[in-house]
């Protein structure tokens, strides 16, 4: 009779630990999941924006056809951004597609005549609600990220959370802050 203390409490101590390790793991995965959810929210965004690069150079070559630098600046650009497959790949192509982005909308704003083309006035409005989208994506990744790095480092999850496979994701960041300040924008 003496036993049957001891063992009801290995026992229920075995259950509450067995709970808590399901639950846990359970939560990882479905942490890990909208995290890659919200990163394929943001491919969608990148790609849209990406196919409405070429429709923005046409419209614009059709009036500034000596500015090939910069066409091919925004070319390039797109290119990074199309085959970006991490976040830091992300990141960094994102700085380049700002950087071009600006360069061709500076050249907008040099011929009045561009500024008044409905085709050029659209994709504009496109790319600027495109922008939004890809600066609420990134909200929402880099939160299910810290999330999931929290869940993956506070104790006593740390014991065996990577051991379960679980790893620390990489927030999609810029290297210069300011150049995502703003989406492009044209003052007319």
């Amino acid at each position: 009779m003496e036993w049957i203390i001891p063992v009801a409490i290995i026992v229920v101590l075995a259950i509450i630990i067995g709970v808590y390790l399901w639950s846990t793991y359970n939560a990882l995965v479905t942490l890990n999941v909208r995290v890659d959810e919200a990163w394929s929210d943001i491919t969608v965004q990148l790609k849209r924006r990406a196919d409405l690069i070429p429709n923005l150079i046409e419209t614009v070559k059709g009036y500034a056809a000596h500015e090939k630098g910069v066409f091919e600046n925004v070319t390039k650009a797109r290119s990074e951004t199309v085959s970006a497959s991490t976040p830091a790949e992300a990141s960094v192509a994102e700085n380049h597609m700002q950087s071009a982005l600006k360069s061709i909308f500076a050249v907008a704003e040099a011929y009045p005549q561009l500024q008044a083309n409905q085709n050029f006035l659209q994709l504009q409005a496109e790319l600027v609600d495109t922008e939004d989208k890809i600066q609420a994506a990134r909200r929402f990744y880099n939160g299910g990220v810290r999330e999931l790095n929290t869940k993956i480092k506070i104790f006593p999850n740390t014991l065996f959370a990577r051991r379960l496979g679980f790893t620390e994701r990489d927030f999609f960041e810029v290297d210069e802050p300011a150049a995502i300040a703003e989406p492009p924008r044209v003052q007319f």
